[in-house]
Order: structure tokens, then C-alpha cells, then sequence
């Protein structure tokens, strides 16, 4: 399949270099300060692999544009998808049907000059479902992402890390950015929003608890299938007992 792949420059910024040590006193050890250690800390979202290839998961994340009379109502204006290393296989602004009345700018980072050249809304549609198909797809509040694109996805092949239970609190969701700060070690969205950065942020959290995920799901989909079953038995007695009382 070939993939789209816009020239959108990496946002993520460089990690921060050190800063040099005062000069230490003699005689005495030199000691390594916990500030200097955080420093030179690789920063986890910048991708480790420069394979850009679709994966068996893919994560999207997108921002929003405000349309109607009073801007308050969302549409989409860029979406984002990664591969399992965190590599952009798809990034495009988008022009939505209705005009933009609020650019959310202060979020969105989407600007008027963004969307000049925007592709249409149902020519990015068609390319984010083709790419979606038959794989897991990673995000955070996707029913948000999805609503926006007019999609629907495999409830068993969405990984949504705002309904992942080891990642709520008192049983609620809690915010990318939050997840982010606590699981990974790193802050995002401290001003504008980047989508490659939150889609980055939430396949890594995805892939940091792959294998316990994966069986939670598959211990579901199981218990699914039997209370399935078990009902289906209860019909099936019922309307035994039914035949029964008819034919006395």
C-alpha cells in the first residue's frame, strides 16, 4: 500500500543539553547533580527507528478547527497517524465543508495559512479509513477523532488510553498530558498542541503496556463469547419448556 506522507517539519524539540557544572573545589569529588542527569535524559518521543512503513498499530491523533455562526461547534482541521516507532506515515491539514470561525489556534496550533492548501475533508476521509483498516488503533479519547472524521472503527481493535483501567484515577480518564508526565517522563502540550507529539505519546504508552493490554482485550472478547453462550443455552431451555407445556 503506498503512504501518504506530508512534508510537515518534526516539532518535537531536541533534547536540552546539560548545563556545565561549576568547577569543583580541589580535593574534593566531583559529584554528578540529579539536575545534570534529567539533562542529557534522551527524550523517549523522538524516534529511535526511521522505518516510516504502516504497522500492526498506528496511532491518530487530530485537531480541531471551530465552524458555525459562534465557532463552537468542531470540525477537523489536521490529522496525524504514526507508525509503532513513533515515524509520521500520514500528516495533512484539512479544509473543512463549513468555514473556520475559530482557528483554536492557542490548541489546535492550526493557522488561516494552514488550510489554504488544505486537502478536501473526503479525500482525507478515504485515506485515514484505508490506512486504519484491519489494524489497531491507538489514541487518546478516539471516539473525539473518529467522530470528527465521520468513521467507525473495530471496538476490539481500538486502544484508547483515556479508558485503559491501569491508566485511570478513582475510576476516571485522565488527560494525555497527565499520562504523558507520570508513565513516559515527558511533558507535552505546554502551549499549542502537536498531533505528531500526542500520537507519538499514546502509541508509546500503548507499546510501554503492549503485552498486558493485548491479554486484558483477549480475556474480554473470551468472557464475551461465554456470557454469549450462556444465554443463548438459556433461550434454547426456555423455549423447550415452552414446546412442552404447548404438547401437554
Amino acid at each position: 500500500m503506498t503512504v501518504m506522507q506530508a512534508a510537515t517539519i518534526d516539532p518535537t524539540p531536541p533534547p536540552v543539553e546539560a548545563a556545565v557544572p561549576p568547577r569543583a573545589q580541589p580535593g574534593k569529588r566531583k559529584e554528578r547533580s540529579n539536575e545534570d542527569s534529567e539533562a542529557i535524559k534522551p527524550n523517549p518521543l523522538i524516534p529511535t527507528s526511521s522505518d516510516c512503513s504502516l504497522t500492526d498499530a498506528v496511532a491518530m491523533d487530530c485537531e480541531m478547527v471551530g465552524v458555525s455562526s459562534l465557532g463552537n461547534k468542531s470540525a477537523l482541521g489536521r490529522v496525524t497517524l504514526v507508525n509503532k516507532w513513533g515515524n509520521v506515515i500520514y500528516d495533512e491539514y484539512v479544509r473543512p465543508v463549513e468555514r473556520v470561525v475559530d482557528f483554536r489556534t492557542k490548541i489546535s496550533g492550526i493557522r488561516p495559512r494552514d488550510l489554504r492548501k488544505a486537502k478536501n475533508f473526503n479525500v482525507v476521509q478515504k485515506k485515514v479509513a484505508e490506512l486504519i483498516k484491519g489494524r489497531i488503533l491507538v489514541g487518546h479519547a478516539l471516539h473525539n477523532d473518529l467522530k470528527a472524521l465521520l468513521l467507525s472503527h473495530l471496538k476490539k481493535d481500538i486502544r484508547d488510553t483515556s479508558e485503559y483501567m491501569p491508566f485511570l484515577k478513582e475510576g476516571r480518564s485522565r488527560s494525555l498530558k497527565h499520562l504523558a508526565s507520570q508513565f513516559l517522563g515527558v511533558e507535552i502540550q505546554n502551549g499549542e498542541h502537536c498531533p505528531i507529539q500526542d500520537a507519538r505519546a499514546a502509541m508509546l504508552l500503548y507499546e510501554k503496556n503492549r503485552k498486558h493490554w493485548e491479554r486484558s482485550v483477549k480475556d474480554f472478547i473470551r468472557m464475551k463469547i461465554k456470557q454469549k453462550k450462556r444465554k443463548q443455552k438459556k433461550k434454547s431451555k426456555a423455549g423447550e419448556s415452552d414446546d412442552g407445556l404447548a404438547a401437554s
